[in-house]
């Protein structure tokens, strides 16, 4: 049928008013789609449910030693990879590595595996006198089965607190700037070194970048490790596989390097949870804040130096060692970070047959004799570092 003017005309406003009524309505309901989609990013709901729930479960629970194991899963560890898995009985605690939970090309040689599983060994003997037990620790106590690194036995005793125990659950590594007006004390750093040990009985040592030109060149070398890492598109592929950038990623995995965690400024971590970066982006921004942040502000850069870089033992000790540096760092108010670029690259190096650049580098920096198995930069924090997710004792328990 054919339409009179006038009908055209009705119809036209009535589509236009349709149309703007239609147009509110879109409005609202972008507005609505967006603030879910913020939520789905995680940007109003930063470190809540149960990804950050194993936070809140590392006081004591006398003779229990599962208990010991909440602790454990705490513990510092490569790329927040959390490689560990543990047997409990009344009487040992078995840790194993759990190899599904490597880091490819960042980790060919399995360095920074063993010393994670060196931090949890740590914080479960930590927990033991907590806990009124007794613990003591048995490295690689099979040769023939190298996924199983410790042996713990366990004895009843009267509860005490260790002393770096109570401060488990506050310690995070700060990937923050550093207060670059608050140099820490050649009096602190020396009471560092002396948590760490020797390496003249097989154990570690732990040597200070602090000032002068070996600072300088440690910085220098860590910014071009970074380079060299981005450029090597195995290992960055490996790196960006352990980066969680949604609220469900997070909560569903539990693991990984989150944005909260990436220690930039807020705003920069809103965003890039509503506009997340590419890999590229990511690789950029990695750069840009081991140059012109985490390198810049450190009060002074560290290494954990061993004699055979290869021995799990010595990788192991290595981890309890890091681990005791930082939670007593957490207690006199510093912040620390692993700076592991360049073993990175020496471990890349070794493991690919490629020209060794930064095994050649490192050992002008270090002692004769021995080898940088962590590295890290420390000083006084300008924010409080945020929580990582964790798995909880349950997820990791073995049959």
């Amino acid at each position: 049928m054919n339409e009179t003017p006038r009908g055209r005309d009705l119809n036209r406003r009535r589509f236009l008013s349709l149309a703007g009524l239609g147009a509110g309505t879109l409005a609202v309901a972008a507005g609505t789609a967006s603030t879910w989609y913020a939520i789905d990013r995680g940007v109003f709901t930063s470190e809540t449910g149960p990804a950050y729930a194993a936070w809140e479960q590392a006081g004591p629970v006398a003779g229990d030693p599962r208990a010991l194991v909440n602790a454990a899963v705490l513990a510092a560890n490569a790329h927040n990879s959390q490689p560990w898995l543990f047997r409990v009985a009344p009487d040992r605690i078995d840790v194993f590595a759990d190899t599904s939970r490597t880091l490819g090309a960042i980790d060919p040689l399995l360095r920074e595996l063993h010393i994670s599983l060196g931090c949890a060994i740590e914080n479960l003997l930590l927990a033991a006198p907590s806990n009124g037990l007794r613990a003591t620790a048995e490295l690689m106590p099979d040769p023939a089965q190298p996924r199983h690194v410790a042996r713990v036995t366990l004895a009843g005793s009267r509860p005490r607190t260790a002393e770096l125990f109570p401060y488990i659950a506050g310690r995070h590594t700060d990937r923050g700037a550093y207060d670059t007006g608050r140099p820490v004390p050649r009096r602190v750093l020396d009471q560092l070194g002396g948590l760490a040990g020797s390496s003249e009985d097989g154990g570690v040592e732990l040597v200070w970048f602090d000032d002068g030109p070996g600072r300088q060149a440690f910085g220098d070398l860590t910014v071009r490790a970074t380079r060299a890492v981005i450029a090597d598109r195995q290992q960055t592929t490996d790196d960006f596989a352990w980066y969680r950038g949604t609220r469900r990623e997070i909560q569903a995995r539990k693991d990984g390097v989150t944005v909260d965690a990436s220690g930039q400024p807020r705003l920069i971590r809103t965003l890039a949870k509503l506009l997340p970066a590419s890999h590229s982006q990511n690789n950029d921004g990695w750069l840009r804040g081991t140059a012109e942040t985490q390198v810049p502000t450190a009060a002074a850069f560290g290494a954990l130096l061993t004699r055979d870089p290869l021995d799990p033992v010595q990788r192991l000790r290595t981890g309890r060692a890091w681990q005791r540096l930082h939670l007593w760092a957490t207690a006199n108010g510093l912040a620390m970070q692993p700076l592991c670029q360049i073993p990175e690259r020496i471990d890349r190096e070794r493991s690919a047959g490629l020209p060794p650049e930064f095994t050649t580098a490192a050992a002008t920096l270090f002692p004769p004799g021995l080898h940088p198995l962590m590295t890290f930069r420390i000083g006084y924090p300008t924010a409080a570092a945020p929580p990582s997710p964790r798995r909880l004792t349950r997820d990791v328990l073995l049959g």
